[in-house]
């Protein structure tokens, strides 16, 4: 799967939102941008409605943008990818701070399903990991906190509300499939005096990916989680509730992602040492899920070859891990056009062009452009055929109604019911939940 991804971030930084479609003009240009998705051959997009102009409160919506952008997807048969939460809430939910962030959003996860059937690949919440670090870590976005109770709340919520979606989305679309983007990361120690808070650092990269898919953290992680303020019965949520089977995990890989620690805990960008294969056969080690390259880009320079030198460095890494035995399924550059400011994690309102895009904001191709597109040609019929047992089952927008993929709806919907548990035990289940819904209840 070849993808792009148009850029919808929409973080709050003080009383700021900072909305990327606003910025970049894809709310006026939206028709133009799908014609140059297409006029790249790609058929794979990460796109995803703004959601604080779509979800206006519990049970209310403006799907006005949605039904228009989305509809023409359909007709040009490109699969969307979709994004339905990307750095942000709506003013109304507050921030990640919020403890009903997650049921609610699994409510919201649900009617986008119900109302766009035809969509089966979804990455609910973006880059839990970096959403969490930057809101409430770091202090830059959103609840603006910069505690470890902040960061582990956060977490929590950012991860329990995409584990509810998945589940709602399948109780819609029983053979979707989630293709989870997450920041791959790797933190060095600088000396040896740095190994001990490098090591942490190490070992926080993964909680979101270990709550996700259900895996038990490891010990030093359980006590800074329980110290942090998640409960008991929270961690026992993400044990209890597995979506890992429906999962490709997405790796996403700039040459931001790997840092020198100092012996302070202060961390700086250390730039490509491990690379993306080095340090996605960790991630792989761990989860042992098919893998998606989700997102990498690189600022060009006036010559236009910095970005294609980064396309094809990280295309190689792709084909690396791939011949070495990993289950590569997609790769993406990241985005379609030109962004705004994130040379300052969108903390600053500058009006800084980072040339990053396939093409510029003027929509004119850029060199890498024109590369992904040659890439995509030369390798688009290759690698299915050399690799026929791990192609991804996608439906097509317009193979929805086809007999084929209602029949395998219809099994996997069966399977499911086949599995749930009694009405008796889920009766007792809502009993013993505080709330009287149930611990996974949406």
């Amino acid at each position: 799967m070849f993808a792009t991804g148009i850029e919808n971030s929409y973080p709050k930084v003080g009383s700021r939102r900072v909305d990327q479609m606003a910025k970049c003009g894809h709310y006026e240009r939206w028709s133009q941008d799908f014609d140059l998705v297409e006029a790249l051959g790609i058929h794979f997009l990460r796109y995803g409605p703004p959601i604080h102009t779509t979800w206006l409160g519990d049970g209310r919506y403006d799907w006005s943008f949605a039904d228009t952008t989305m509809r023409d997807l359909h007709r040009r048969n490109i699969v969307p990818i979709v994004d339905l939460c990307h750095f942000g809430v709506p003013d109304w939910i507050g921030d990640f701070q919020n403890p009903d962030f997650g049921p609610l959003f699994a409510r919201y996860a649900r009617e986008f399903a119900a109302r766009f059937p035809w969509v089966q690949l979804y990455t609910p919440v973006n880059e839990m990991f970096i959403c969490a670090m930057f809101s409430a870590k770091y202090g830059w976005w959103n609840e603006a906190l910069t505690t470890d109770r902040g960061f582990v709340t956060a977490l929590k919520n950012l991860v329990k509300a995409n584990v509810l979606s998945m589940k709602c989305i399948l109780e819609e679309r029983p053979d979707a499939i989630f293709i989870q983007s997450e920041s791959s990361e790797y933190f060095h120690a600088e000396d040896p005096s740095a190994i001990k808070p490098a090591e942490i650092f190490n070992s926080l990269r993964f909680l979101s990916l270990d709550l996700n898919y259900g895996r038990r953290v490891d010990s030093e992680m359980f006590e800074y989680l329980m110290d942090n303020g998640m409960a008991r019965e929270d961690y026992q949520f993400f044990l209890d509730n597995r979506f890992k089977q429906h999962c490709i995990m997405g790796n996403d890989y700039y040459i931001t992602n790997e840092h020198r620690v100092a012996a302070d805990g202060e961390s700086r960008a250390a730039g490509e040492v491990f690379g993306y294969d080095g340090i996605t056969w960790q991630y792989y080690d761990r989860y042992r899920l098919p893998v998606m390259h989700t997102e990498t880009n690189m600022t060009d320079n006036a010559e236009g070859t910095a970005a294609v030198d980064w396309l094809w460095k990280q295309w190689a890494s792709v084909l690396r891990v791939r011949n070495d035995g990993v289950p590569i399924t997609g790769f993406t550059w990241y985005s379609l056009t030109d962004q705004i400011d994130w040379d300052s994690a969108l903390r600053h309102d500058n009006g800084n062009v980072n040339a990053v895009g396939l093409y510029d904001l003027d929509r004119n191709i850029r060199p890498v452009g024109a590369a992904y597109r040659d890439l995509i040609q030369d390798w688009a019929d290759v690698l299915p055929m050399q690799s026929v047992c791990l192609v991804v089952p996608v439906v097509r927008p317009q193979e929805y109604d086809e007999g084929f993929a209602v029949r395998r709806r219809d099994t996997l919907r069966n399977w499911r019911a086949r599995r749930a548990p009694p009405a008796a035990a889920v009766a007792t289940a809502a009993e013993m939940s505080p709330s009287g819904r149930g611990s996974d209840a949406p």
